[in-house]
């Protein structure tokens, strides 16, 4: 079996990457702040970093960084090429070229410096996963009104679908860019909102709002969905009932 280093292998999307690589087999590398031996900040790299790498099968980028994402790509990219490493995986977001966010620009910005850098590599786009709504829904529902944003859906995913899909393709060859992945519905931010308050048994009145700009036109619009990609199986109401169940 492989060795294969994921970054960001704490998080939401690189534990289960972890626990899926490890349960098929593979010896793994975790690389994250405050994981040793392989403790990294990748904004800053370092000879770490470099030994982290070496002699790795496969890299699987999962790391979140809000600041310093460009950067701490950079410095990966340049350590996997001094180390040889034969496959460099990245997963980024649905709708990052046709989102004018900044947040999904920085992750377009990285999937060019990927493909530009001479490592042999390998790009998944997916939809936003369960808990990322979650977590946006429950910020929406602090106040008695909830206020949606309107006309704008969403295709949630569930976060261990897409870990499945990036071990089995850390565990292959180099493929480029690889199908979008999707969640099995898209459904309205009314619908979503409506099943998480019966789900945490919360009542608040939904209201939706009308939003200005470029990023929400491009959201009604369904820049960031895949509806030709609605491969996941895990539905929003079946997610909450595990989570609030928990």
């Amino acid at each position: 079996m492989s060795t294969i280093l994921v970054t960001g292998g704490t998080g939401t999307l690189g534990r289960p990457v972890c626990e899926r690589l490890r349960a098929d087999g593979h010896e793994v590398r975790v690389l994250s702040r405050h994981s040793p031996p392989y403790a990294v900040d990748l904004r800053k790299g370092g000879p770490l970093l470099d030994r982290a790498v070496d002699g790795v099968d496969a890299v699987v980028h999962c790391s979140n960084i809000l600041r310093g994402d460009k950067e701490a790509a950079r410095l990966l990219v340049e350590a996997s090429r001094r180390a040889g490493v034969p496959h460099l995986l990245y997963i980024s977001i649905v709708g990052v070229d046709r989102v004018p966010l900044g947040y999904y620009r920085t992750k377009y910005a990285v999937e060019r410096m990927i493909q530009q850098s001479g490592v042999p590599w390998t790009l998944l786009r997916a939809t936003q996963f369960h808990d990322l709504i979650l977590q946006l829904l429950q910020g929406l529902a602090k106040p008695p009104v909830m206020l949606l944003p309107k006309e704008v859906r969403d295709q949630p995913l569930e976060v261990t679908e897409a870990a499945a899909r990036l071990a089995e393709l850390a565990a292959g060859p180099p493929a480029g860019r690889v199908e979008d992945m999707g969640g099995p519905e898209i459904r309205t931010f009314d619908e979503l909102a409506r099943a998480y308050l019966r789900a945490s048994g919360r009542t608040r009145r939904l209201v939706e709002v009308p939003l200005p700009g470029r990023v929400y036109r491009a959201l009604r619009r369904g820049g960031h969905l895949a509806p030709d990609r609605a491969v996941g199986r895990v539905a929003f109401e079946e997610f909450l009932a595990r989570r609030f169940a928990s």
